[in-house]
């Protein structure tokens, strides 16, 4: 800096300086004047934010070159509003130093015995006298320490309010904190907090329901306000619907979503038609999963909830340019949220480009760790590149997440099976039929594990009828049971059994391998037809699918 522009700034810091100064001439305090902290309050009240974190910035510098320039009240003020400055430009570390910082001086100003006014420019109005809350310091600074993946910090200063004076918000960040942490009684406890201040606190009802608190018990916390506010008739049924939910009772709670989302005030609710989507999901209905999904998204175009799902269910059916346009769309809505990374990730995945899908699926889980669609679809990369241990501890953390989700136990029973850890993946797959009920989808799981050993062929014969007798249409148990028929050579029968499920449904999968059974009995002209509509069965589908399709169809011709 050459010396004209030191004379220039030397200046410049005087002529602020003179500003704060004590004016001796005039009264310290003007009836109705402002300070400077009343205008740094005012324009933190009005949002801005930028303006707020530059004059605090230059006012701190100031009191700590003068200590008797402003109060121990304003120090704490301005450390404060320069901190929610910082929490606002995403600078959490050195918001939470600040936030520290103005606790400190809270502190020590509360040892006094009343306020003092500086020997400057105070103005000792009402409004200056305002401080901000400590409560609420202490809550932006719980909200940093999340933000940094600080959970055990974020409990630590939160737990430090006394209970009287934590506030909902307060109370349903510990409990989510609690529950994350895998501290449930502490959770519940705060969850019933939040429902006594605010009885209508839907977010929380679920957080308990997912603590495996009856949903009786849940509705009779909000007895009183569903008698009291109209229009609340649906409450008690809303929450009996996520109780079924919550207990993996898929069956009930969709029958019991569809009677809320048929009640013309609640119809066309996307956050219902979302939540019907998910439970056709686990309960291995794909496609009346797909539908309520896009009937979701064309209500909502910004829709983001669900959609990992929804690109996960597209990949598997092989369409990957809707997969890839739906990502690109996601992205254009957020790129901060898990969603769109899974998407592209699904995309990657399914096209056998692995190192991408892994990538895709870590940078999900960084913006959100509960994300149960990327530890899945960063697990199966990982089993696919031969990294079996470390996808087994992702699907060991997505079943902890979501226990009632099924596709979390097959991921890693599949890991199982890749390491020919055939005792492991039969003991986890009798924990599950155990623990979700003798349902299709538990009689399929079951079936398959059994399949891979040869002394319990008989065993999955059995499991695989059980499971078509309560549901004829549940592919996955076609798959299988046809698999097991070819195996036995029973071509007759695998085509009556896949004729009868493509009755009702069309599935290019089971077209594939009737097509397949169809050449095995010479049936050539009709295993090409089969072929046909494996390859044309809707939209584009992975090179890998075509190419077998493409194998069968060349096989039936050459024949």
């Amino acid at each position: 800096m050459d010396p004209g522009e030191a004379a220039i700034l030397e200046s410049s810091l005087r002529s602020v300086y003179r500003l704060f100064a004590p004016l001796p001439s005039l009264p310290s305090a003007l009836p109705g004047g402002m300070n400077v902290i009343d205008h740094v309050r005012d324009m933190a009240a009005a949002g801005l934010h930028s303006n707020v974190r530059l004059l605090s910035s230059l006012l701190l510098t100031m009191s700590n070159n003068n200590p008797e320039l402003f109060s121990p009240s304003q120090k704490y003020q301005l450390l404060v509003y320069h901190a929610d400055s910082l929490f606002h430009d995403k600078e959490y570390r050195n918001a939470v130093s600040k936030y520290t910082m103005a606790l400190q001086q809270k502190k020590a100003l509360s040892k006094t015995s009343k306020v003092r006014p500086s020997t400057g420019n105070s103005a000792s109005t009402p409004q200056s006298q305002c401080l901000p809350s400590e409560i609420e310091v202490k809550y932006k600074m719980a909200e940093c320490y999340t933000m940094l993946k600080q959970d055990k910090d974020a409990i630590a200063i939160l737990d430090g309010i006394p209970s009287r004076q934590r506030t909902p918000k307060i109370n349903m960040m510990l409990a989510n904190l609690y529950k994350k942490a895998g501290q449930e009684r502490p959770s519940v406890t705060s969850y019933k907090e939040v429902l006594r201040q605010c009885p209508l606190a839907l977010d929380a009802i679920l957080g308990l329901l997912s603590l495996s608190v009856k949903g009786a018990e849940v509705a009779s916390m909000t007895m009183n306000v569903i008698q009291t506010v109209p229009n609340l008739d649906w409450l008690s049924v809303w929450i009996k619907a996520y109780a079924f939910v919550h207990t993996g009772d898929n069956s009930r709670a969709i029958n019991t979503i569809c009677s809320l989302e048929k009640k013309s005030l609640l119809r066309d609710n996307v956050d219902l038609l979302g939540s019907l989507a998910d439970l056709y999901f686990r309960a291995g209905d794909n496609k009346n999963s797909v539908l309520k999904f896009e009937q979701a998204q064309m209500l909502d175009p910004y829709l983001i909830k669900g959609m990992d799902v929804y690109g996960y269910l597209l990949a598997r059916e092989g369409r990957l340019e809707d997969v890839e346009n739906l990502g690109c769309r996601l992205f254009n809505i957020s790129d901060q949220h898990a969603e769109p990374w899974v998407v592209s990730g699904c995309h990657s995945f399914y096209s056998k480009r692995y190192s991408r899908a892994l990538y895709l699926g870590a940078k999900a889980i960084q913006l959100n760790s509960n994300s149960v669609q990327a530890l899945l679809l960063k697990g199966a990369a990982l089993r696919n590149m031969g990294r079996v241990q470390e996808a087994i501890i992702h699907f060991r953390e997505a079943i902890r997440l979501a226990p009632c989700r099924l596709d979390c136990y097959e991921g890693l029973i599949e890991c199982y099976l890749t390491s020919n850890s055939i005792r492991e993946a039969m003991v986890m797959a009798n924990n599950v039929y155990k623990t979700l009920g003798a349902n299709a989808q538990t009689l399929t799981l079951l079936a398959t594990v059994c399949l891979e050993d040869p002394v319990t062929q008989e065993k999955a014969k059995t499991l695989l009828d059980k499971a078509l007798t309560q549901r004829p249409d549940y592919i996955k148990a076609v798959v299988k049971k046809a698999e097991l028929l070819s195996r036995e050579q029973k071509y007759e029968d695998g085509i009556a059994l896949l004729r009868n499920a493509l009755a009702n449904q069309s599935d290019c999968v089971l077209h594939r391998i009737l097509g397949d059974f169809l050449v095995a009995v010479n049936e050539y002209q009709e295993a090409m037809d089969q072929y046909s509509i494996a390859l044309s069965g809707g939209l584009p589908r992975s090179r890998l699918w075509n190419r077998s399709c493409w194998r069968g169809q060349a096989l039936a011709v050459s024949l």
